[in-house]
């Protein structure tokens, strides 16, 4: 590990807008002037946005800058500034930070003038849609946590058998040849009880959850949930209760018992009440008409799975919580289950909105058993019914090249993936393909740039499975980032995955190269009408599922100044992502930081906040050069390191941050600063942005 020399550590100051670096003489470096500038201008940009949190108080500024003139804004206008658009790992500013200087900047305006305590650019709260997505991420990552210690324990068991197999091999040889009676066999007990083995990973997620205190709402509600639209897609029963809409992975019913009248807002209200139903198909006599439903009440069925009722119901629980529904004109939230591959459960859930429970009654079940039926009616004026769509998504993919509409290609790879990529356009007219690049699905590397060659690697044999014993796993914090369900998923977003490489001695089908394997997903890019080309997936997607990775040109930073309004330029800034340099929001992970920056350059010394290396996929790239931005994205970006060791030349990939449904657009945040990118003329350049997502900023840039 390097220590810096605090003789080394760079000095800035900021003088009337302009910023001066200070370098000790033995650690000199030549830096070109486009670095030196992108430098300055992040530092100006910073200034700015102090600037911005007050209310055009000068006096104010000048304190909590440390001086800024009036004057800073007529020098900076005298030198021209380039653009710098380039995207990045992690370029979103971290909210923590913000916050902090927000505080920080508020503070001073109290302190300076008493009365104005007006603050611009208070980081506002996250949408209630945000607040699910992020809650269903959490669950996801507990749940594959969880695979991982259940794979882990197949794993172990299997080994015992083997153990055991050779011990009584042995017992026989032993037997044969001294005629003795040998020790009893022992057999290997692991030490989980039967009970928790059993238990599934979904359900222990859940738990997790709850004794966190994660649920995103943990009180039963009546109506709505906030952030939960008519048409959501829930992928388990486990999901609904880690967001509170439907408390139960098993009842049909889920409702308010008696403890909720105590409680001012439910004063006057007759309980228990019904909140959800599912219907999942689980009752004979259920009719489901869409807009109309007959639900049957819960209790007395076969929980074999047949559908059959064994005994005749009880008006209690979630029978009577429907009754009081009806009594008391109370609607309850419908969810309906339908058979899905792609759900880890075999089904997906589906919300389709508010229902009037409007009459009920008790009869003679299909069995011969009393039930009790409740006539459910959907309320007027909501979104129309997605659950046809949902039911039959997949049959709106196509299933062949002569299906496909608006088709101008068959492959954009021109035979190099070994799924093929078409390309769709129903906006243009006439319609055209993209063009103006040249298809390549791995990285070229500049002639300038050299690739370390001496990387060692973990000695396994056929597949690593022991990550005491790997060498790769131990770079990961001594454990494998991958679990082994749907192919591969990353359990969660890393500073840098290490995987095995070249010189290891496990295959191509070791879990830890999941991220090699190449595209596995039926993808097809399509043009629209306001963002041009984007990317979408015929298949579903899991989340943590790698989907792409980012190719083009690997090149040296300097090397870009040449290249005039390229979009498609990729800032490989994980060391400065994980050092939290230019307001990026950190990761947290368990590596081998030590190993991960080479030694041999003095630049390494440091901490600069513009990368040394980028992607450049203007020219040549593969499809992840067509995926748009968002600002709430459902994939992520993950530094990924396998044939080297050097952090400055890692690896792009793109990773499934959520389930994603067959053709919903792929995208990625790039991670763009506001007021970041800068014309000719040194005029703030902005670009707006038509993500759509419900706390969207408006601007790309």
């Amino acid at each position: 590990m390097v220590v810096q020399s605090p003789k080394c550590v760079q000095e800035s100051s900021i003088s009337n807008g302009e910023v001066s670096l200070r370098t000790d003489s033995e650690f000199q470096k030549r830096v070109s002037p486009r670095l030196k500038e992108k430098q300055r201008v992040e530092k100006e940009l910073l200034v700015r946005r102090r600037v911005e949190l007050l209310d055009d108080n000068e006096e104010v500024v000048a304190s909590a800058v440390g001086g800024g003139g009036g004057g800073s804004e007529e020098k900076s206008s005298e030198k021209k500034k380039k653009t710098y658009k380039r995207r990045c790992i992690g370029g979103n500013v971290n909210q923590e930070e913000e916050k902090k200087v927000n505080g920080e900047v508020a503070k001073s305006a109290e302190d300076s003038e008493a009365g104005n305590g007006a603050v611009k650019g208070v980081v506002a709260e996250k949408s209630d849609i945000a607040k699910v997505k992020e809650t269903i991420r959490l669950f996801n990552k507990y749940y594959l946590l969880l695979v991982q210690e259940e794979e882990k324990r197949c794993r172990k068991v299997e080994a015992d058998k083997k153990a055991s197999k050779v011990s009584k091999s042995k017992k026989k040889e032993s037997k044969a040849t001294k005629g003795s009676k040998s020790k009893k066999l022992v057999v290997p007990v692991l030490p989980e009880d039967t009970k928790s083995k059993a238990k599934r990973p979904d359900l222990k997620a859940i738990s997790k959850m709850m004794e966190n205190g994660e649920i995103l709402y943990p009180e039963k509600r009546i109506g709505n949930i906030p952030g939960i639209r008519v048409g959501h897609q829930f992928y388990s029963r486990a999901e609904m209760v880690a967001v509170g809409f439907h408390s139960h992975w098993l009842n049909g019913i889920d409702y308010m018992g008696q403890n909720y009248s105590k409680l001012e807002e439910h004063k006057g209200k007759t309980f228990p009440l019904a909140v959800a139903i599912v219907l999942s198909g689980m009752y004979e006599d259920d009719l489901d008409n869409a807009e109309d439903v007959l639900y049957t009440g819960q209790g007395g069925h076969d929980l074999t799975g047949n559908k059959r009722q064994i005994q005749d119901q009880k008006m209690e629980r979630g029978n009577l919580a429907l009754k009081n529904c009806v009594e008391q004109k109370i609607a309850v939230r419908v969810i309906r289950g339908h058979e899905s591959k792609s759900s880890y459960c075999g089904k997906v859930y589906t919300y389709d909105g508010l229902y009037q429970v409007v009459h009920y009654w008790a009869e003679k079940g299909i069995s011969g058993f009393t039930i009790f039926k409740f006539r459910l009616r959907r309320q007027d004026g909501q979104p129309l019914l997605t659950t046809n769509q949902v039911q039959f998504s997949y049959g709106r993919v196509p299933q062949s090249v002569s299906e496909i509409r608006g088709l101008v290609c068959e492959d954009i790879t021109g035979g190099q993936e070994d799924i093929p990529i078409p390309a769709t356009n129903l906006v243009d007219d006439p319609p055209v393909a993209p063009t103006g690049y040249k298809y390549c699905k791995s990285i070229q590397v500049a002639k300038n740039v050299k690739l370390p060659t001496n990387v060692p690697g973990c000695n396994c044999n056929g597949k690593c499975v022991d990550p005491r014993t790997c060498a790769c796993a131990r770079l990961n914090g001594s454990d494998f980032p991958y679990v082994s369900r749907d192919g591969g998923r990353l359990i969660e977003a890393k500073d840098v995955v290490f995987e095995c490489g070249p010189n290891c001695g496990c295959g191509p089908d070791c879990l830890n190269r999941t991220s090699q394997r190449g595209l596995k997903y039926r993808l097809e890019v399509f043009r629209t009408p306001k963002k041009g080309w984007a990317v979408r997936s015929w298949d579903f997607i899991p989340s943590g599922a790698p989907v792409c990775e980012y190719t083009g040109i690997l090149m040296q930073t300097e090397d870009t100044d040449s290249v005039s309004e390229n979009n498609y330029i990729f800032d490989i800034d994980c060391l400065q992502t994980m050092r939290g340099l230019g307001g990026r929001e950190r990761r947290f992970g368990d590596v081998s930081v030590p190993t991960i920056i080479s030694s041999d350059r003095h630049d390494d010394l440091r901490s600069e906040s513009v990368p040394e290396f980028c992607i450049d996929a203007g020219s040549t790239g593969n499809i992840a050069r067509f995926i748009n931005h968002s600002c709430e994205p459902n994939l992520f970006v993950q530094c990924v390191l396998s044939s080297h060791h050097d952090i400055k030349l890692a690896r792009v990939m793109l990773f499934a941050a959520d389930y994603i449904p067959p053709l919903q657009e792929l995208t990625y945040d790039y991670g763009y600063a506001l007021d970041s990118v800068y014309g000719p003329d040194g005029k703030i350049k902005q670009m707006a942005c038509f993500c759509g997502a419900p706390d969207c900023r408006k601007r790309l840039f």
